[in-house]
């Protein structure tokens, strides 16, 4: 099965005093490895979230069909300064399975 996620988060007023180059230093040297590491199992894409939403800043949405290798991700990130420094919080996640019904049916007629 597919499994598709939505990872809310909120980018601190901390991370946004930063300068630029500092937070890009901060994105390649905690964020992106973490991502690389389990690219070959998690796929994901990253968003602004709109400007007006008052409940997260950005959103990733991820794609695995190994949920060990998403919740691996998700600790990961969570050793980063990013996280363990209060530079981004963690909001909503949504989890779902793509045309989960689908498999059910297939479950069925076995």
């Amino acid at each position: 099965m597919t499994y598709g996620i939505v990872l809310t988060y909120t980018l601190t007023p901390r991370w946004l005093a930063l300068p630029r180059e500092e937070r890009d230093r901060m994105r390649a040297a905690h964020i992106e490895p973490v991502f690389a590491r389990y690219a070959d199992r998690v796929t994901a894409r990253f968003f602004d979230g709109e400007a007006f939403n008052s409940r997260f800043s950005d959103f990733a949405v991820l794609e695995t069909e190994d949920l060990g290798a998403y919740y691996f991700l998700v600790e990961a990130l969570r050793d980063t300064p990013l996280i363990s420094e209060g530079h981004l919080v963690l909001g909503e996640v949504i989890l779902g399975v793509e045309d989960g019904f689908r498999s059910y049916e297939r479950h069925l007629a076995a």
